[in-house]
């Protein structure tokens, strides 16, 4: 009788182990010697396939098969089961950027700013989707992780290659199983 009530049990336990949620780390908060991000950076060529590849990426990772986007009602279904980090993400074909020593501040396309502080560790919002988001230096490399509370994952890579003059940003989304999609966008120094 022990045996047939413990297995239960122990399988409830490894299930709520599995379905812990992730929970990211801080970051270093101090700039690189030399590293600055400053300057209007204009997208190379196939912005448009980018834009594509960004859209898949979203559909492969957030979590909501195609077939349950919409609910027989028609209400949308993202908010009860998927993940959506996507929403905090801001792409452009060009980009302002202002680096202080605390933060960096970009502009995409003149409409939209986004602000990352050094080292923060902190919830960011957008109406009702909250996710931690975590900003820091991984060697030369800015690093911006937003994990919202479905484990989704959105990463974003901001580095200097060609001697300061090519800004590659790698984009990656994570699904809460743990499936990657990665864009690489690169941005020309607009001199």
């Amino acid at each position: 009788m022990k045996m047939t009530f413990m297995k239960p049990v122990v399988v409830l336990l490894l299930l709520s182990a599995c379905a812990s949620h992730e929970v990211l780390e801080s970051r270093s908060g101090e700039v690189p010697p030399g590293i600055d991000f400053s300057g209007n950076w204009v997208i190379q060529s196939g912005s448009r396939e980018n834009d594509r590849r960004i859209r898949e990426a979203i559909r492969k990772t957030d979590g909501i098969k195609d077939g349950q986007v919409l609910r027989p009602s028609g209400r949308s279904k993202r908010g009860a089961s998927g993940g959506l980090v996507f929403v905090f993400l801001e792409t452009g074909r060009s980009l302002k950027i202002t680096q202080t020593r605390d933060g960096m501040f970009i502009s995409f396309d003149r409409s939209v700013v986004d602000e990352f502080r050094f080292g923060e560790n902190r919830l960011v919002s957008i109406g009702q989707v909250e996710a931690q988001r975590v900003t820091g230096w991984e060697g030369q490399q800015l690093v911006v992780e937003t994990l919202d509370r479905n484990n989704m994952k959105l990463t974003d890579r901001f580095e200097l290659t060609e001697n300061g003059q090519v800004l590659r940003r790698t984009i990656t989304f994570r699904s809460s199983e743990g499936q990657t999609e990665s864009i690489t966008q690169l941005f020309d120094l607009d001199k």
